[in-house]
């Protein structure tokens, strides 16, 4: 259930389709910078603020919530810095630190606190800092130490890292599990078996892809195990031809695991058997060889999308009883991948990246049935400044949500929440955009006369939820963390059974 509304503190400011085969309808001169053209003030439907904390003006990509010691933490990855400013100051120890990962005590929304920022790389953008971020108990790891918490995190582009987090104000390096890559991004990890899916370069093996997966044996922090590298048979080391996007994760559920590979442009969809992944197989001489064969052995389905949409994330919603296919004897209640496209270029010199419903109740067959988007003229979005688009939704589970909202980061509009009770057609039913603060950052663009421009705008990265009905979003451009909860009808369906 939802808690009661808390009331605020001065810690923040409050203020009063159709789809088919992926087909898509539809430095020079000193930058001159202005304010975004949006109002001031939020702007909200079904959505309030619960509570803000400006993360020490880092630009965050992704959040993640812990229950942890009897208290709700929030573990923040961030992308790097800016050339202006590359690093912040850790209001915690007076120092300024390249960006890394923030935890905070989120158990009271009204007042999130911070208890500790963990350096990560140099670097700007997503070339620097410790963009991902991933957390286990030990009482839940096969070989863990049950009175400890761990976290996963990538070691800006160069590897992937375990913290003992246990007590979150004195986080204590574990071990290093991979170093020397020149690629990592979102990661998963099991923590009921240990088995965390790390997405890296293709080097040394030679993979033709800046990001491949990883599988190591998690399940003892101390001592990881690798186990083999997988992707897509096109990046196999000595393939020949035209070849899609890396990885940018996946998630598991069960015996399947969903990789999204391409951001913006060459996107696959693959769905993958878990235990043949793991196995490899028993039939060929060397079970985890880069073959062609060995990487297609535990593919079950595969879609290729549109070349100019990616698979940011594909998150899977099984079991949708459909309402309208109720009197039907069969197909009454189908499995889905929510699966969202990236924006990546300002002021959408791009085309639109949105929402897709994907039916996956064969996954040999994946089909998209239908999609979701913001219209740009409900906000003239693409003049706000910054990315318009789709980004990332939501990954928790929690069954206050789970087949019936998601939750979708929108960049300059906000977050989304989107009903997929009718997943043939989903529908919004609220949004909440964050007002510009003195920290949010500017985004820029090369105008036809050559000139730089830049705005000022929101750029919602990253989303989250919790199990108390809690929405955390996080922003791209340095203006911090918002919590949300829902309000009116969108909070009567979190709560319908």
């Amino acid at each position: 259930m939802f808690r009661n509304s808390v009331r605020m503190g001065c810690v923040v400011r409050i203020a009063a389709a159709a789809f088919s085969a992926f087909v898509l309808y539809g430095c020079g001169a000193a930058p001159t910078q202005e304010t975004a053209s949006a109002p001031g003030k939020p702007e909200a439907r079904n959505m309030r603020l619960a509570g803000f904390n400006n993360l020490q003006a880092r630009s965050a990509y992704q959040p993640v919530i812990h229950q942890q010691g009897g208290r709700w933490l929030l573990y923040v990855g961030h992308h790097g810095g800016t050339r202006e400013k590359p690093q912040s100051l850790n209001t915690l120890t007076g120092r300024m630190e390249y960006n890394g990962t923030s935890i905070l005590d989120v158990t009271d929304p009204s007042d999130p606190r911070y208890l500790s920022h963990i350096e990560g790389q140099p670097g700007f953008g997503e070339q620097g800092a410790a963009q991902m971020v991933r957390v286990c108990n030990g009482s839940e790891l096969p070989k863990g130490d049950r009175s400890k918490v761990y976290m996963l995190r990538t070691d800006g582009n160069l590897g992937h890292q375990i913290w003992d987090t246990t007590d979150p104000t004195k986080p204590v390096m574990v071990t290093t599990v991979i170093t020397n890559l020149k690629g990592t991004h979102k990661n998963w990890w099991e923590c009921d078996t240990g088995i965390a899916y790390l997405v890296s370069d293709g080097q040394p093996e030679k993979f033709r892809s800046n990001r491949m997966t990883k599988i190591y044996d998690l399940s003892d922090p101390a001592n990881p195990r690798f186990i083999r590298n997988f992707s897509l048979p096109e990046h196999a080391p000595g393939a020949t031809g035209p070849q899609p996007e890396g990885l940018h994760g996946p998630i598991r559920v069960g015996n399947r695991v969903y990789f999204g590979y391409g951001t913006s442009r060459g996107g696959v969809i693959q769905i993958v058997d878990r235990d043949k992944l793991l196995k490899g197989d028993p039939k060929a001489k060397e079970p985890y060889a880069p073959t062609r064969e060995n990487l297609l052995y535990p593919q079950i389905g595969r879609i290729d999308m549109y070349p100019t949409m990616g698979a940011h994330t594909t998150f899977p919603v099984l079991g949708i009883p459909v309402q309208d296919f109720r009197m039907n004897s069969k197909g009454t209640v189908r499995d889905f991948l929510v699966t969202v496209n990236e924006s990546t270029a300002n002021e959408c010199q791009e085309d639109r990246q949105m929402m897709f419903m994907v039916d996956i109740t064969d996954p040999s067959k994946p089909f998209p049935v239908a999609n979701y988007q913001v219209p740009e003229s409900s906000g003239n979005f693409c003049s706000r400044g910054g990315r318009f688009g789709a980004h990332a939704s939501n990954e928790s589970f929690t069954p206050l949500y789970y087949r019936k909202l998601v939750f979708v980061s929108w960049f300059n509009a906000g977050v989304r929440v989107v009903d997929i009770r009718h997943p043939f057609a989903p529908r919004e039913v609220g949004y909440y955009i964050p007002e510009v603060t003195k920290d949010t950052d500017k985004r820029c663009i090369k105008t036809s006369a050559g000139e730089e421009r830049c705005k000022i705008a929101i750029q919602t990265n990253n989303v989250e939820v919790d199990d108390r009905g809690y929405i955390y979003i996080v922003d791209r451009a340095n203006t911090g963390l918002h919590i949300l909860e829902l309000t009116g009808a969108a909070r009567e369906i979190a709560g319908a059974r």
